[in-house]
Parts: C-alpha cells; structure tokens; sequence
C-alpha cells in the first residue's frame, strides 16, 4: 500500500476512533450516570453535563478540522 494511501487511511480510522470515544464518554455520563434526563426542571448537574457537552463538541470538531486540513 503507498505511503499516502496509508497515512489516508488511519487519518480516517483515527477521526472515527476520537468520535466513538466523544459519543461513548457522553452516554456514559448522560444516560448511566442520570444527568442527561431531569424530572420536573433540570438541576445544575443537567445544566453543566450539557455546557460540557457543548463546549467538547466545539473542541472536537476544531480539533477534526484541524487534522483534515493537512
């Protein structure tokens, strides 16, 4: 396999890896841990799960556009 075609290759294997990773460590905390759901209104614990939620969001797709602008 050329050299390109590789280093193609694991760019794309490595944008799927950091995103599973995000969505997985996201479920994790919103569904099993309880702070993605609220009853009556959401608490504080809500409102920081999603402020994190947002502002990695933000963080990964800046670092996604950043690795494909080689």
């Amino acid at each position: 396999m050329e050299d390109e075609t590789r280093e193609f290759l694991v760019r794309i294997l490595n944008t799927v890896a950091i995103v599973l990773l995000w969505m997985m460590a996201n479920v994790f905390i919103g569904i099993y841990k309880g702070y993605a759901f609220y009853e009556v209104k959401p608490g504080w614990t809500n409102y920081v799960y999603y402020a994190f939620l947002v502002i990695s969001f933000i963080f990964l797709v800046i670092h996604l556009k950043r690795k494909w602008k080689l």
